[in-house]
C-alpha cells in the first residue's frame, strides 16, 4: 500500500488537477481530493476523474451510490454507530439536515436504501419542523447550535456530523443540551469524526484488497 500527499500550485487549472489525479491513480491505492477546491476549479470534473477503485471518499459524482465499491466514510461511521447501538432503521422517520457531498447526500441515500422514510432539509427546501417527530436525525451543515432541544422529540437518535470552528472552539450543529432528550447522541468533537477517520482507512484497505 502506498500513501502519497500531492500539493498543486495556486495557479493550477482544472486540467492540471485532473492530470494529477490521473497520475496518482497509477501509483497509489486510493485517492482523496481535499474539498472545497479553489474558486475557478470545476469540482465536479475533478471528482469525476477519480477511478472507482481508488475513490476512498466514495465521492465520484458519476457513480451511482449502489454501484460504489466503498461508501462515504461518514456513511460508514453512521452505520457503525447505529449498528453498535442496535438502532433499527427500517420504517423509521429519518431527517438529514444538509445535502453536502460528504455527509448529507450519501447518508440520505443509504438511509433510504436501508428502509427509512427520509426527509432532507437544506436552506432551500424542507422545514426544520420535520425534526419534531423524527426518530433519527443526522446533521452535517456546519452551523453551531442549529438544532435546539425543543426542536427534537424525546428519545430520538441524533447524530451530529457537522463541524465548525469559532473563536478557537470546535462545535457541532446540535446544542449539547439536546443530549438530555436523546436515546443516542454523538457529541462534537469526539463523536462521528474519529470513527469517520477510521472508516477512511477501512475504505482504503477495501479498495486495495479489491485489486487482488
Amino acid at each position: 500500500m502506498v500513501l502519497v500527499r500531492e500539493t498543486v500550485s495556486e495557479e493550477a487549472t482544472t486540467a492540471d488537477i485532473e492530470a494529477t489525479v490521473a497520475h496518482l491513480a497509477e501509483h497509489t491505492d486510493g485517492i482523496i481530493v481535499q474539498i472545497p477546491l479553489p474558486l475557478g476549479i470545476e469540482t465536479e470534473s475533478v471528482l469525476a476523474a477519480i477511478p472507482a477503485d481508488k475513490d476512498v471518499d466514495g465521492i465520484n459524482p458519476t457513480i451511482a451510490e449502489a454501484e460504489r465499491i466503498v461508501r462515504a466514510p461518514v456513511v460508514e461511521a453512521v452505520r457503525e454507530i447505529l449498528s453498535r447501538n442496535a438502532i433499527e432503521i427500517e420504517g423509521k422517520k429519518a431527517v438529514v439536515v444538509g445535502e453536502g457531498r460528504l455527509v448529507g447526500k450519501p447518508v440520505a441515500a443509504w438511509l433510504e436504501e436501508s428502509g427509512a422514510d427520509v426527509f432532507v432539509i437544506t436552506h432551500e427546501k424542507g422545514s426544520m419542523n420535520e425534526l419534531l417527530d423524527a426518530d433519527i436525525v443526522v446533521s452535517g451543515v456546519g452551523e453551531p447550535g442549529l438544532i435546539k432541544p425543543e426542536m427534537i422529540k424525546e428519545g430520538c437518535v441524533l447524530i451530529d456530523a457537522g463541524t465548525s470552528e469559532a473563536e478557537g472552539k470546535i462545535s457541532g450543529d446540535a446544542d449539547p443540551l439536546c443530549a438530555s432528550k436523546c436515546s443516542l447522541f454523538t457529541p462534537v468533537p469526539g463523536g462521528v469524526g474519529p470513527i469517520a477517520v477510521a472508516m477512511i482507512f477501512k475504505n482504503l484497505l477495501a479498495l486495495s484488497s479489491s485489486k487482488g
